[in-house]
C-alpha cells in the first residue's frame, strides 16, 4: 500500500481533429462536397472557422471529435465526481473484480499531507480499512462465497481515498464544458488537477479548438458572484500559459 499519484495520458483521439471540425462547419454552407471542401481548406481557413464557432458559440461542429484518456492515480472521491459529466463514456476499474487483498493505493489530499500528525492518523486508517476488508473477505469465503461475490460486499469498507483507474472519452464540446466547471478554484482540488493535466494534453493536440479553454474566467466574467475566488488575474494567466 502507497500513495498514489496523478497519471493522465491520451489513447487515442480524432486524426486531424481541427480539419475535421473545420470542413464540419464548412459543409453546413457549401454546396459542394467534401473532397472539394479539403481541396480549398488552408490552415488560415481552418483557424478563421474555428474562431468563428468558438465565438459564435455555434459548437455542434465539435462534437464530431473525441480524445480518450486514460488516468490513474485518482481517488474514487474524484471519479464520483467525474461520471457527473454524463456526454462522455467511461470504463473504470471494478472493485468487485480486482481484489484488493495485497493491499490499495490511495490518495492524501494536501491538507493531510502537508500536516504530519494528520497524516499519520489518516495513513492508519487506510491500514484499518484494508485489514478490516481482509477479515471480512475471509470470513465471506469461509461462509462459502468465492471470487467476486465475496469482494463485492467485502469493498464496502474501502475508503474513498482508495485509488481507481479509468478510461475517459469524451469529444471536443463536453471537454469545454468540462474545462470550465472542472478548471474552476471552486472545483474540488483533485479534479481541477485532473481537469488542468487533460486540458494541457488536448491543446497540443489541437491548439485552436482549445484555444482560450479553462474556467469561465479566461474568456469572460466569474459565474460564481460572491463565491469568486477573487484571483481571476491569476487564473487568467495561468491559463494563457498552460
Amino acid at each position: 500500500m502507497k500513495e498514489a499519484s496523478l497519471k493522465v495520458s491520451i489513447l487515442s483521439h480524432t486524426p486531424d481533429p481541427e480539419e475535421v471540425v473545420a470542413l464540419s462547419a464548412r459543409l453546413c454552407y457549401s454546396p459542394v462536397g467534401i473532397d472539394e471542401l479539403k481541396k480549398k481548406l488552408t490552415e488560415d481557413e481552418k483557424e478563421r472557422l474555428i474562431n468563428l464557432l468558438r465565438e459564435s458559440g455555434h459548437l455542434s461542429p465539435f462534437e464530431h471529435v473525441s480524445f480518450s484518456f486514460a488516468v490513474e492515480g485518482i481517488s474514487r472521491a474524484c471519479s464520483h465526481q467525474l461520471v457527473r459529466h454524463r456526454i462522455a463514456s467511461y470504463s473504470q476499474q471494478s472493485q468487485r473484480y480486482v481484489s484488493e487483498e495485497k493491499g490499495f493505493d490511495f490518495i492524501i489530499p494536501h491538507t493531510i499531507n502537508e500536516n504530519e500528525e494528520i497524516r499519520k492518523i489518516f495513513l492508519e486508517a487506510m491500514q484499518k480499512a484494508h485489514e478490516y476488508y481482509c477479515r471480512i473477505l475471509q470470513a465471506l469465503e469461509k461462509q462459502g462465497l468465492k471470487g467476486e461475490l465475496a469482494r463485492q460486499d467485502a469493498r464496502f469498507v474501502l475508503p474513498n481515498a482508495a485509488e481507481t483507474k479509468i478510461v475517459i472519452t469524451m469529444n471536443a464540446r463536453e471537454l469545454l464544458h468540462f474545462f470550465r466547471v472542472r478548471c474552476c478554484n471552486r472545483a474540488q482540488w483533485e479534479i481541477r488537477e485532473l481537469a488542468t493535466e487533460m486540458l494541457k494534453l488536448v491543446k497540443k493536440i489541437a491548439p485552436r479548438i482549445f484555444k482560450d479553454a479553462g474556467p469561465a474566467c479566461v474568456r469572460g466574467h466569474c459565474p460564481e458572484g460572491n463565491f469568486s475566488c477573487g484571483k481571476i488575474k491569476e487564473v487568467r494567466k495561468k491559463f494563457k500559459n498552460l
